[in-house]
């Protein structure tokens, strides 16, 4: 779907037959609010996202897609802070991210405990590496730059929400630096540059693995949250000014104009008539 997104073209978005996958989405769907990962697969958080994110974006966003889907969520939030893939396993980055966006997609992120997410997220940048990690006591990667990164933005749209439309304020009182994230930006810019980049391009987990396309998309994409970050009057940029990515959206890590653009095209498309199949 983020494929076609990203081409942005009227042709790529006229492929998707929206009922169909709306059959596809509600066929998917678990009895507890969850959804499968594929037919006789688990229920697991990242289905909730996937499924949510193209929902969303296609104007396939009903109520009966939705129904039960906030408490699974929910209920996906461990004690230490972060979302588990299902409830009662263990916290980890990447479930978080899509826990939180799906929360976001569908406007529940009031039921999380936020400080503890807050908490748990900004203990996951190692002080030496200046990289994420995605669970308690494991190494750097970085794909946990955006999986764990992606989060702040997300963050910082929830508890500016929770304590007014006023400067975000974060835990006992003290003020967010105005136009930052937090989280150490440079050090994990540092991080993806000079640790995570292969030297004949692309990007790797870490120094003394292989690059591949899924670390080069994941660090790509923490670095552009690194670098663009709410009320900043500039960006934080690492480097030269050909360092700068363009920004990724939030949710669904595609360029904001790209999303954007899909939005308004299937917003036109009204919605498909809610059905069981």
């Amino acid at each position: 779907m983020n494929a076609l997104v990203a081409i942005g073209t009227e042709e790529a978005y006229e492929a998707i037959d929206r009922p169909a996958l709306y059959r596809f989405l509600m066929a998917r769907k678990s009895a507890e609010g969850g959804f499968y990962m594929h037919d006789g697969g688990e229920v697991d958080i990242r289905g909730s996202y996937c499924a949510l994110s193209v929902a969303s974006v296609t104007n396939l966003l009903t109520p009966e897609l939705t129904a039960g889907c906030a408490e699974f969520l929910v209920r996906c939030q461990t004690y230490e802070g972060g979302f588990a893939g299902y409830p009662g396993n263990e916290a980890h980055g990447g479930y978080s991210f899509c826990g939180l966006a799906a929360c976001a997609i569908i406007e529940c992120m009031e039921e999380l405990d936020a400080d503890a997410l807050l908490h748990w997220c900004t203990a996951k940048q190692l002080t030496y590496e200046g990289g994420f990690n995605g669970r308690t006591n494991k190494v750097v990667d970085s794909c946990y730059s955006f999986w764990q990164g992606g989060v702040f933005p997300l963050l910082h749209r929830m508890l500016k929400a929770r304590r007014g439309q006023g400067p975000p304020v974060y835990g006992s009182g003290e003020e967010a630096p105005e136009g930052t994230w937090l989280f150490d930006q440079k050090m994990l810019q540092k991080y993806t540059l000079l640790a995570a980049q292969a030297p004949t391009g692309g990007l790797k987990d870490k120094p003394g693995k292989g690059k591949d396309y899924y670390h080069t998309c994941y660090a790509l994409s923490g670095l552009s949250v690194s670098q663009h970050c709410a009320d900043a009057a500039a960006p934080c940029v690492l480097g030269e000014d050909e360092n700068l990515l363009r920004q990724t959206d939030e949710i669904h890590n595609v360029c904001l104009d790209k999303v954007e653009a899909a939005y308004e095209f299937f917003q036109g498309k009204g919605q498909v008539q809610s059905r069981r199949t």
